[in-house]
Formats: structure tokens, C-alpha cells, sequence
């Protein structure tokens, strides 16, 4: 990192505020609101390097998606209101903002490997890890942080990425798109049996991929220390073992308490020291390299004050 460079970037983008689905819908634009208003309140916008979301293009997307999948988005954008998978409902305004989720994600990466931040949190939606190759379920449009994951393996270079997910709700979409990959390893930390009923402990992947997918599976009811515990006991070890290059987050907040979604009863402290692990892991193992990407959280006042609570921790100096 050059003398020059922040420790921290943010990724926001207005645009993302144009995927609009029915009225009440829990995955809402006020979230991305809420959650930029408490980071400039906290002063943390201010210490951040600002970094610009892209759009991603058809041939960034098809290092996940199915060409036709993502053809088939545009289609139903363009036609919107319109249904595209369990859960997922698109309009105009949503072809421009799930490319910026998935593209900022991916500039993001570019930003902490040229050495210009340090870590990123982006602050975009629609969320992802619930994105199969030519399937949107779940919220969610593109697989952004899979998109990162492919961006630094086959853009940058890298040759071992980790994936840490602590969504209320297991990745089924990222499990699937590197169960058989040996160059990504994916936690996840998940209220069971939960939507989209994924993620038994069983799940350790397959063929050149197999032991480099770890799963944790929480009844309902457990909060920060389970959620803690699932990654000293579990995460740290294997991690130390795969040695990864760049560390991604898929950042939900959405296993508080006072989730209208939420089985668990995590705190916005919880979250902030689950961020302090996975940040002094990534010191240890890839020279701080870490990029966050909003996922779940569906509660304003919850969902501000986790944001607050993580970004804080990714802005703590090395």
C-alpha cells in the first residue's frame, strides 16, 4: 500500500436505488440509505476513499453467470415489473443496479490489490450470495461477491481466495458456483434450518474442490458468542491451512436480533468483533487485504448501527 493510499474505500452508488420491487418488500432502497447516513454520521465516509462503483458488463457477468441467465435479466428489467426467480422481482431500474453491485464488488477488489486501500466495504444491492449460474433467488440478482472471487483468480492473478459468509441465511448460490474449485474456500456461519434449508455441516465440497467448503450450521436462538465461536473453532484453523491471497465477506446483518428476518440474536457489538477476527486474520494472512459486500439486513436502526460497527473495525489502523 503506498504512503498515500486510505485504509479504508466505500462503494455506493445512487443508481442502486433504482431496483425497486412491491411496496413493502423487505429488500428496499432505504438500506443502502440508512446504512451511508450512519456512516457519515460516524464520520467513517469522511476517513474513506470514495471508490466508483462500475457496471458491469455481460462478459464480467459470464465469469459466474450463464450467458443466457444474464440475458434473460436484462430482458425482464426492461419489461419490469417483472418476476425473475423465487423472491425476486425487477424493474427498470434494476439491470443498472445489479451490474453496479456486481461491478462494485469487483472494483473493489481492483482497488485493495493496486494497493489503494487497504480494505472496502461496498455498500450495495441488490445482495448476491444467493445467486446460482442461471437462477436469481433469494434477493438476489448477480452473485457480486462471487464475481469478486472470480475477478481476483482469473483477472489478478490470485490463487486462493476466502469467502466468509455470516448471513443469516446460508450462500447456497456462492456453495454451488466453487464447491469443486480448490482456489476459493467458502464459510459460512448460517441460521439451520433456515432459508434456503443449504448448508448442513456435510458440505465439504467435491473433487479438486473437496475440503475447501466449511459450513456452520446454528439452531435458532444463538447470538454473538455462538457466532464467534463457529469462527475461532472453525474458520480460523482452516484458514491458516489454505493461506488465502484476499479475504471477501459476505456481509449480512440480517442474523440481529431485531431483524424482522432473523432466527439468531446477534448485536451490532457481535458484529464488530466478528469483523475484528476476520480483520486481524486477513493482517495475518494476506497483508490486511479484505473487500466486505453488503448481503441481508432488514431492520434500519439494526441494520445502521451493524454497519457502523463494521466499518469501523475494516477502518482500524494495522
Amino acid at each position: 500500500m503506498t504512503a498515500e493510499a486510505k485504509i479504508l474505500g466505500l462503494v455506493f452508488d445512487p443508481a442502486c436505488l433504482g431496483h425497486e420491487q412491491e411496496d413493502g418488500h423487505p429488500e428496499a432502497p432505504g438500506r443502502v440509505l440508512a446504512v451511508q447516513e450512519a456512516l457519515e454520521e460516524a464520520g467513517l465516509a469522511e476517513q474513506a476513499l470514495a471508490l466508483p462503483a462500475r457496471l458491469a458488463r455481460s462478459a464480467d457477468l459470464e465469469l459466474v453467470h450463464e450467458r443466457d441467465y444474464v440475458r434473460r435479466v436484462e430482458e425482464a428489467c426492461a419489461r419490469g415489473p417483472a418476476v425473475l426467480g423465487p423472491d425476486v422481482v425487477v424493474s427498470p431500474g434494476s439491470w443498472d443496479a445489479a451490474r453496479l453491485a456486481a461491478g462494485g464488488a469487483m472494483a473493489a477488489v481492483d482497488a485493495v490489490l493496486e494497493g489503494r486501500v487497504r480494505r472496502a466495504f461496498c455498500n450495495l444491492r441488490p445482495p448476491g450470495h444467493h445467486a446460482l449460474p442461471g437462477q436469481a433467488m433469494g434477493f438476489c440478482v448477480f452473485n457480486n461477491v462471487a464475481l469478486a472471487a472470480r475477478q481476483a483468480l482469473a483477472r489478478r492473478g490470485l490463487e486462493r481466495v476466502l469467502i466468509v459468509d455470516w448471513d443469516l441465511h446460508h450462500g447456497n448460490g456462492t456453495e454451488e458456483i466453487f464447491y469443486r474449485d480448490p482456489g476459493v474456500f467458502y464459510f459460512s456461519v448460517h441460521c439451520h434450518p433456515f432459508y434456503p434449508g443449504t448448508g448442513s455441516a456435510s458440505r465439504r465440497g467435491a473433487g479438486a474442490g473437496e475440503g475447501s467448503n466449511l459450513n456452520a450450521p446454528l439452531p435458532p436462538g444463538r447470538g454473538d458468542d455462538a457466532m464467534l465461536e463457529a469462527l475461532r473453532t472453525g474458520l480460523l484453523p482452516e484458514a491458516r491451512r489454505f493461506r488465502p491471497q484476499i479475504i471477501l465477506v459476505s456481509c449480512g446483518f440480517d442474523a440481529h436480533r431485531d431483524d424482522p428476518l432473523s432466527g439468531l440474536s446477534a448485536t451490532a457489538a457481535g458484529f464488530g468483533a466478528m469483523t475484528r477476527l476476520v480483520v486481524d486474520l486477513a493482517r495475518e494472512c494476506c497483508q490486511g487485504r479484505l473487500v466486505s459486500v453488503l448481503e441481508g439486513g432488514y431492520d434500519l436502526k439494526a441494520l445502521a448501527e451493524c454497519a457502523v460497527a463494521h466499518v469501523r473495525e475494516l477502518a482500524s489502523p494495522d
